[in-house]
């Protein structure tokens, strides 16, 4: 048995080698915790273990599928046991795969659905197994504004988003349920500078960007820290993201011609794609990119973040407040006219 690592917090992160995933790595590593980390490519592992060892954190590092359960509980049983005990867990994995629903494959949809969804299912079971007995911990799923407002030519990717916020959602009444200190927080992230966009699947004609504005991935780092200390029901992350989720609510068959008319030119640059070039939904693009993709130029480092009660409360507020003046109209116009039939009948 291996003799565990002094008593840091332990934090576990999938999808640890590029993106978000190594940018949450190297933040919890800014404040000296223990860093689990999970990838399948080896070579941007080995860079993020650089990273973490540079920032003052102590890596433990694991090549594997997030997509295989087995695998996963593994990683948990060795950093439990290695750093006694798990703190916080960040279920980040993703794939997707960019192209219209009728030109993707039933396999594509089951691949992206086994690491997009089913790789967060596997991380939070892996991560009970151990938090549960213990009775503290937190777990912390990467989302994003498309779990609530799907977008053209990202169905497998939507979708997936979506399915993980049921899951949490019903998981969270079970350990409430239960009287479990078991924390869940889902974070809903907007556009970030990622690598993802040159690594994805894609039978689009032009090279993919997100969506503008565009965050970088140090930017949602931060938010994610915190939200692993504070666990929001969830935090939205932008003003785009925030637009995004409430105007679905409040509008999406208005949104849905929106997207449309305009959606497919904005997941897409005006420089045509590369033919044949590798992808990641299978097999990983061994290299070690960072956690940045090829837009810092079009990329800001703040980003707001809100706890989405606040923002519901002062929606309900406002409404509340135009609603009780048109009460008010209303009720003032009847009692003029009330006024005036008594008038003219005298």
């Amino acid at each position: 048995m291996p003799t565990p690592i002094s008593r840091r917090p332990t934090v576990v992160v999938s999808g640890a080698s590029a993106g978000v995933g190594r940018a949450v790595a190297q933040e919890f590593a800014r404040h000296g915790w223990n860093v689990g980390l999970i990838a399948r490519g080896e070579v941007g592992l080995a860079g993020t273990i650089r990273d973490v060892e540079r920032l003052g954190g102590r890596p433990i590092a694991f090549a594997a599928d997030v997509a295989d359960p087995q695998a996963v509980q593994e990683v948990a049983d060795a950093v439990a046991r290695t750093c006694g005990g798990i703190d916080v867990w960040v279920n980040n994995a993703m794939v997707t795969v960019y192209a219209p629903v009728q030109e993707t494959s039933p396999e594509e949809f089951r691949r992206v659905t086994e690491v997009t969804y089913l790789g967060q299912v596997h991380g939070t079971l892996a991560a009970l197994k151990h938090m549960v007995p213990a009775d503290r911990g937190t777990i912390v799923h990467i989302g994003s504004a498309l779990a609530y407002r799907s977008i053209p030519l990202q169905a497998t990717y939507c979708a997936a988003k979506a399915a993980v916020r049921g899951f949490v959602d019903s998981l969270r009444s079970e350990l409430l349920h239960d009287h479990s200190k078991v924390r869940l927080t889902m974070v809903q992230l907007p556009a970030v500078n990622t690598p993802q966009f040159d690594w994805a699947r894609s039978r689009l004609p032009r090279k993919l960007e997100p969506v503008p504005p565009i965050y970088q991935p140090e930017a949602i780092a931060r938010h994610v820290f915190r939200a692993a200390h504070d666990a929001p029901r969830e935090l939205w992350i932008g003003g785009p993201a925030w637009k995004a989720i409430l105007g679905n609510m409040l509008i999406p068959g208005w949104i849905d011609g929106y997207l449309a008319r305009h959606g497919y030119r904005g997941e897409m640059t005006n420089v045509r794609a590369q033919a044949n070039r590798p992808d990641n939904l299978y097999e990983p693009v061994d290299t070690d990119p960072g956690a940045h993709g090829r837009f810092d130029s079009r990329a800001t480092n703040h980003v707001a973040a809100a706890d989405p009660r606040w923002l519901k409360f002062g929606i309900a507020a406002a409404l509340g407040l135009a609603a009780g003046t048109m009460l008010f109209a209303t009720e003032a116009h009847g009692r003029e006219e009330g006024r005036r039939r008594r008038l003219r009948r005298d």
